[in-house]
C-alpha cells in the first residue's frame, strides 16, 4: 500500500470494514524499499478506518525475504497508534519471541516459516514466556503424530491435488533432519495421491524409531 494516496487507502480500508459485520485486521511490510518505509503512516490510517488489529513483517515489498527482519519501525507503529500491533519476521526460537515482544512492545507475535520446520514451536514459546525454560524436545513419536495429522488437514481443506502439493514443503522441512529424510522426500516429491502419501510418511517415522 504505497502506490496510493491518503485518502485513497483509507477510502479502501473504511469500505472493507463497512461491507462486513466481522472485525477486519491487516497485514503489511514496513515499506516498499528501505529508502520508503510508510508503516506508521499506514497504521494510522489503518487505525482511522476502523482496521482491528495490524500486522507487519519487519521487511519492505523490495526486501522480499532476503536478510533480517528490522524490529525498529515495528516498534514505532506501536508506540504511535492504539490498535493491538503483531510482529512478524524471523521469529524462529523462544528467545526470539522474547527479543522481539520486549523491544518493539507489541500485544502478539506471528511465526511463518519457522512453523513450517517445527510446529511445536508455539508450546515451546508460550512455555518458555511463561516460565523462561524450554519444553522438551518432543519425541520422534510425537513429532510423527504432528506431521501426519497435518496432512489429513492438509487433504481435507485443500483437496487430494493440491493438499499432497502443499504437503511437500512441509515434509521438506520436518523430515530432512531426520536420517534419511532427504532421501524419502526426494521420493515422496513425486506422489500425487494423497493415501500413498500418507502410508509413506506413516511408514517412514516409523522406520526411524
Amino acid at each position: 500500500m504505497c502506490c496510493l494516496d491518503s485518502g485513497v487507502h483509507y477510502k479502501i480500508l473504511s469500505a472493507v470494514v463497512d461491507a462486513v459485520s466481522i472485525p477486519v485486521t491487516l497485514k503489511i511490510r514496513t515499506g516498499w524499499d528501505k529508502e520508503n518505509k510508510n508503516a506508521v503512516k499506514i497504521a494510522q490510517i489503518a487505525e482511522q478506518s476502523g482496521i482491528q488489529a495490524l500486522t507487519i513483517h519487519g521487511r519492505t515489498r523490495s526486501c522480499a525475504y532476503s536478510g533480517e527482519a528490522e524490529y525498529e519501525t515495528i516498534r514505532s507503529v506501536k508506540q504511535q497508534v492504539n490498535i493491538p500491533i503483531i510482529a512478524n519476521g524471523d521469529i524462529n526460537s523462544a528467545e526470539k519471541a522474547l527479543y522481539v515482544i520486549q523491544y518493539s512492545g507489541v500485544d502478539a507475535i506471528m511465526i511463518g516459516r519457522a512453523a513450517v520446520q517445527a510446529p511445536w514451536i508455539f508450546a515451546d514459546i508460550n512455555y518458555f514466556l511463561a516460565t523462561g525454560n524450554h519444553l522438551p524436545e518432543p519425541s520422534l513419536q510425537r513429532k510423527s503424530e504432528t506431521v501426519l495429522g497435518l496432512l489429513k488437514d492438509l487433504y481435507s481443506f485443500y483437496g487430494e491435488t493440491h493438499g499432497t502439493r502443499m504437503a511437500r514443503k512441509h515434509l521438506l522441512s520436518m523430515v530432512k533432519p531426520l536420517p534419511g529424510g532427504e532421501q524419502f522426500w526426494k521420493k515422496i516429491n513425486k506422489i500425487t495421491n494423497a493415501q500413498q502419501q500418507y502410508t509413506m510418511t506413516y511408514d517412514f517415522f516409523n522406520a526411524c524409531n
